[in-house]
């Protein structure tokens, strides 16, 4: 069977090798010279790498006396960091390189559009053609930064996460429109190197569709930093108005009071939109929704059935691991076996200090679903190894079904929530109780012993050491 994908950001790349171990013939089309997509090139990879890099100086400065380590005058060579973050995207696309030519994957620099059922158009760099048909055809070409026009975007001081990572110099004053994950992080990463950062939010709270106890415990943070944050506002307007200075006016969502703001950047975090541009899907027989995702079934299978779509272009939750899963999934239903999606058990991270990460339901959720539970929690700072490394903020959350005890939802809030929510998703793939958590051993000492901690308060108010 011969597969062509087009895209070749995580999920597309996955898509590929999982399509080549299973004995398909696979073309790999991509329209840039790197492989990668936004995840590697302009996304998850360098905004941590950056996010690591300005954490480290920002404990240089403020925590490392705490520890007895005193510093002379310590400084920010930003060419250096942002050389330093380009090395990392550059290993990472080489990597991605190898695996293509080790699973013999044929890969395609070429700006893909359908033309029928089952054939593409591929235009190349150097201005030629070349029809492709093929069996399958699995679209992965991901999302991009929805701007508004009235947002003036330019690419110089009115920017998108693009941009941001990449600035050749330090802002005095950024301004942010939206508080969402890509906000808070970008946000984190200039905040700690010493910008006035302000983020203007359309809703009312933060992250509003995640755990409230955790989401609290993050704005703390991050106000503790200097963040400020705005919310309950609607932008108006942004314009660049001279070489150094943006304007950005932005209003209550009722309209009564209006303000307008200078800053030396603003960066638009409204969101990002899938990104279908030149697809020319309806030749394929190809439908999307009102707001432009492709339409799939259970399958991931599009109106058109030999071709299937994953990633941020169907929606959903926008994360690199989600893709990969749907593109393991659309792999191996082309092979003829039945795997399954459990989009309810797909870990959400925020990489800011202390880091945030979900998954399962919130207690929101449970409610609306008329379902009884329990809940347990357990702050940091009654950890031990928190207190050891002063990493004292946050907490863990658990929720359990009050009737079966089963592990319905895993909140974090602390230092190494990304690491330690995955043992909340091996446990919830099993349905496991919440006793079956806390009766695990866990090191002592360590952080995930918070986890064993609060699951112990979600089955009886068990905790040991709170």
């Amino acid at each position: 069977m011969k597969v062509v994908i087009i895209g070749s950001g995580p999920g597309g790349y996955v898509a590929a090798i999982r399509c080549a171990q299973l004995g398909f013939e696979v073309t790999l089309v991509e329209k840039y010279n790197k492989l990668g997509g936004t995840c590697l090139n302009v996304g998850c990879i360098p905004s941590k790498a950056l996010l690591d890099s300005s954490e480290h100086y920002h404990q240089l400065i403020t925590g490392f006396e705490d520890h007895g380590i005193k510093t002379k005058t310590v400084l920010v060579d930003l060419p250096k960091m942002m050389h330093r973050k380009q090395e990392v995207v550059e290993q990472n696309t080489r990597g991605i390189k190898y695996l293509m030519k080790k699973n013999n994957i044929n890969v395609i620099h070429a700006k893909a559009s359908f033309k029928g059922a089952q054939e593409l158009l591929l235009l190349k760099v150097d201005g030629s053609e070349e029809r492709v048909e093929f069996d399958k055809c699995i679209i992965a070409t991901g999302s991009k930064p929805n701007c508004p026009s009235s947002f003036n975007y330019n690419k110089k001081r009115i920017i998108t996460s693009t941009e941001a990572l990449s600035l050749n110099e330090i802002p005095k004053t950024m301004m942010i429109i939206g508080a969402g994950v890509i906000g808070i992080e970008l946000g984190s990463v200039y905040s700690r190197l010493g910008t006035q950062v302000t983020l203007i939010e359309y809703m009312d709270k933060l992250l509003e569709n995640m755990d409230p106890d955790c989401t609290k415990e993050l704005l703390k943070t991050l106000e503790a930093l200097g963040m400020l944050f705005k919310f309950g506002r609607s932008v108006q307007e942004v314009s660049q108005i001279s070489d150094s200075k943006v304007q950005l006016s932005h209003q209550s969502k009722q309209g009564s009071e209006h303000t307008t703001e200078v800053a030396d950047y603003v960066l638009i975090s409204t969101g990002r939109r899938p990104y279908t541009e030149d697809l020319l899907l309806e030749l394929a027989g190809i439908k999307t929704d009102d707001k432009g995702y492709i339409k799939v079934n259970n399958n991931l299978q599009t109106d058109n059935p030999h071709v299937y779509a994953i990633g941020d272009v169907i929606g959903g939750v926008m994360l690199a691991h989600k893709a990969e899963e749907e593109a393991v999934f659309v792999a191996e239903v082309l092979a003829g076996q039945k795997p399954e999606m459990h989009y309810h058990l797909i870990p959400n991270v925020i990489y800011t200090w202390p880091e945030m990460a979900s998954v399962g339901f919130t207690e929101a959720q449970l409610i609306e679903k008329g379902r009884a539970f329990q809940v347990g929690k357990f702050p940091f700072k009654a950890l031990g190894r928190a207190r050891a490394s002063n990493d004292l903020d946050g907490l863990v959350k658990v929720i359990a079904d009050a009737q079966t005890d089963e592990i319905l939802g895993v909140h974090i809030c602390g230092a190494r929530a990304a690491d330690l929510i995955m043992e909340a998703v091996a446990l919830m793939n099993f349905k496991a109780s919440a006793e079956d958590m806390a009766m695990l051993s866990h090191a002592h000492p360590s952080f995930s012993e918070a986890l064993k901690e609060a699951a112990l308060d979600a089955c009886g108010k068990r905790a040991l050491h709170f």
